[in-house]
């Protein structure tokens, strides 16, 4: 059985309590930020001109987040109600048992939510850059996580050899650290990539005429920030083996989500204003679509070099 006392701070039914708390404060935000998400992109639009592959990864980061939040409430549900008084050690040893089906499914919808988000911002990498070579090592970097993502979740689904189930003294430890580093490390190093081309570009812009695409680099600095922020704190949480481990994993669910609502909200505004300006610069902007993700491009026209959104091929 699981040793609970591997582990600093608040008991573990208590920060399990906590993280529920937490993680459903966050997943109603997400929600108010996904149904904005959601009517900024198809409010008085055609079929033919709603971005789809927005919408679809938007629905999948919904639809990961919410059956996180319902695992989770089961989760917590069984370790201090229907399991409180026959399971041996009680909601703390329960709370500490790795071989817990539901906790295994809970770390897998983690991998797979953190996969697509990385992904993500690797695409919106390619598309500023375009280039193949730019994305080479993000890339592998991605492979790695969902490597060490897929060896974490085996690893806590079938029972050690130390015979400890806990989440701090098994061989599971080398697994959860990998893929937080390289989750930490792919995040960090696309979102430093898109910010460099886009500060780049908004200097070569402001030379020649005003651009409001600032906005979209604070935001986009933002998001990497929040995203890192959260995972920065699992990892640390966890090399110290303090329980506030399974309240940040629990948070970082929510916060993917949220730091990406903000940047497809931030784009698809900034987009419907120059559509709108009276200024615009681009006239035939408005008869096209948004690229895929709202990524951004510079191209050039004869009225001179314009930041702006391509349009779709």
């Amino acid at each position: 059985m699981a040793n609970s006392e591997s582990s600093t701070g608040l008991p573990l039914d208590a920060a399990s309590l906590m993280s529920i708390l937490l993680e459903g404060i966050l997943y109603g935000f997400s929600v108010l930020m996904f149904i904005g998400t959601m009517w900024i992109f198809t409010y008085k639009r055609s079929m033919r001109d709603v971005n789809r592959p927005t919408i679809v990864v938007a629905t999948l980061l919904f639809l990961l987040s919410t059956a996180h939040m319902v695992v989770n409430i089961i989760h917590v549900d069984n370790g201090l109600v229907k399991y409180r008084d026959t399971f041996l050690g009680g909601p703390v040893a329960f709370f500490a048992d790795l071989l817990q089906e539901i906790f295994v499914v809970k770390n897998a919808i983690l991998v797979l939510e953190t996969l697509l988000g990385d992904g993500v911002v690797i695409y919106r990498c390619y598309i500023v850059w375009q280039s193949v070579r730019v994305i080479i090592l993000p890339c592998i970097m991605w492979c790695g996580v969902a490597v060490f993502g897929v060896c974490m979740v085996y690893s806590m689904s079938q029972p050690q050899t130390s015979g400890s189930t806990n989440l701090f003294l098994n061989g599971t430890s080398q697994w959860i650290t990998a893929f937080i580093s390289f989750t930490i490390a792919t995040n960090l190093l696309s979102s430093g990539l898109l910010a460099y081309r886009i500060w780049m570009i908004e200097r070569n812009v402001s030379t020649i005429h005003a651009s409001n695409k600032a906005p979209i680099l604070h935001v986009l600095v933002d998001a990497a920030v929040l995203y890192s922020a959260a995972a920065c704190s699992s990892l640390i949480s966890f090399m110290y083996s303090s329980s506030g481990m399974y309240v940040m994993a629990d948070l970082v669910i929510p916060v993917i989500p949220i730091a990406f609502y903000m940047v497809f909200i931030r784009i698809a505004t900034n987009q419907n204003n120059q559509v709108h300006a009276p200024t615009e610069r681009l006239g035939r902007s408005s008869r096209y679509p948004m690229q895929s993700l709202h990524t951004i491009r510079l191209y050039t026209q004869n009225s001179g070099i314009s930041l702006a959104d391509s349009p779709k091929a």
